[in-house]
């Protein structure tokens, strides 16, 4: 099960390759796969070809959009890639499904996600949802975090109407079919619906009692956590953070010549949004996020175990 709105299939890809260091030293192959197609999310991987990392680090990267949002973290635990992007609801169920891989990175350290409603429903704040409809689109996993928000401020999921908007998160609040939903992303959605004029409410999970979470990570095999290429590539990454938050206009430049598809208003807005979020230091793990975020996630019924943060994530050295 994916967990993220960006749910679509996409046959894009996206090779970086960094040149052979020396001809005696080979480069050492890396592959990752990304959580679907190219976006502003991954602007620090590109920002680490931009800036010679990976060269610098005698790396030969890969990466690779899926054409099945589900298909990365499969492709890793059968030791067909080397690491993939993911979220950290999703690490967890796979655990919880015996699946062998690990955290071993972080690319965005901070929670992205957002219950967002238009000024023009007269909601301004969360008890204002009394009676509404609140559109979702993750089964299990969002309405949990919904709910642990009305919780907050006194409601339950019984004063509201949840329905299924399959991803459609825009589209249900510019036509009304909802007056709030859950999934959408305040570097993306709740963008283009302030460029829209439609004046989004937004109300971030972590403000109403949701733990909070790293959006996105890396996900490797039990079997590869000793691969020279990891420790080397999550350098690598780390001075593609520093690059792009130094200079973010430079590096926009060469990724949109990469991806010209992406020359719009809108992901330039994300583009510009987004360093914050960026961890600035890949391979660090904040134990005490993974353990509470697990604890919630069990109490709440989403995975049925709760296994020792081994279990969950590793740092590696």
């Amino acid at each position: 099960m994916a967990l993220n709105r960006r749910l679509f299939l996409s046959t894009a890809t996206s090779a970086l390759a960094a040149p052979a260091v020396s001809r005696a030293a080979a480069p050492l192959p890396f592959t990752l796969i990304l959580d679907w197609f190219v976006n502003p999310d991954h602007a620090p991987l590109f920002a680490a070809k931009y800036c010679g990392a990976y060269a610098k680090a005698g790396l030969d990267v890969k990466l690779i959009a899926p054409t099945d949002p589900d298909v990365p973290p499969k492709l890793v635990a059968a030791g067909k890639a080397d690491a993939a992007l993911t979220y950290q609801t999703q690490l967890y169920l796979l655990v919880d499904q015996a699946v062998p891989v690990r955290r071993t990175g972080t690319l965005i350290n901070k929670p992205l996600n957002t219950l967002t409603a238009l000024k023009r429903s007269g909601i301004s704040k969360l008890t204002d949802l009394k009676g509404r409809k609140v559109g979702y689109s993750v089964a299990g996993v969002e309405p949990v975090i919904i709910g642990a928000m009305l919780k907050h401020v006194g409601m339950s999921l019984k004063d509201v109407q949840l329905v299924n908007v399959n991803f459609e998160l825009v589209s249900a609040l510019q036509t009304n079919a909802v007056d709030a939903v859950i999934g959408t992303y305040r570097t993306y959605e709740d963008i283009q619906l302030a460029q829209a004029g439609l004046d989004p409410v937004i109300f971030l999970p972590e403000d109403y009692g949701v733990p909070p979470s790293d959006e996105l990570l890396l996900l490797s095999n039990v079997n590869g956590l000793k691969n020279p290429a990891l420790p080397a590539f999550l350098g690598a990454l780390k001075e593609g953070v520093a690059a792009l938050k130094a200079n973010p206009d430079g590096m926009l430049a060469k990724f949109l010549k990469d991806n010209p598809s992406l020359n719009d208003k809108l992901d330039i807005a994300s583009w510009h949004a987004l360093p914050s979020y960026f961890d600035t230091d890949p391979a660090a793990l904040n134990v005490q996020r993974y353990k509470t975020y697990r604890d919630f996630l069990f109490e709440n019924g989403v995975i049925k175990q709760k296994l020792p943060l081994s279990d969950y994530a590793v740092t590696i050295a």
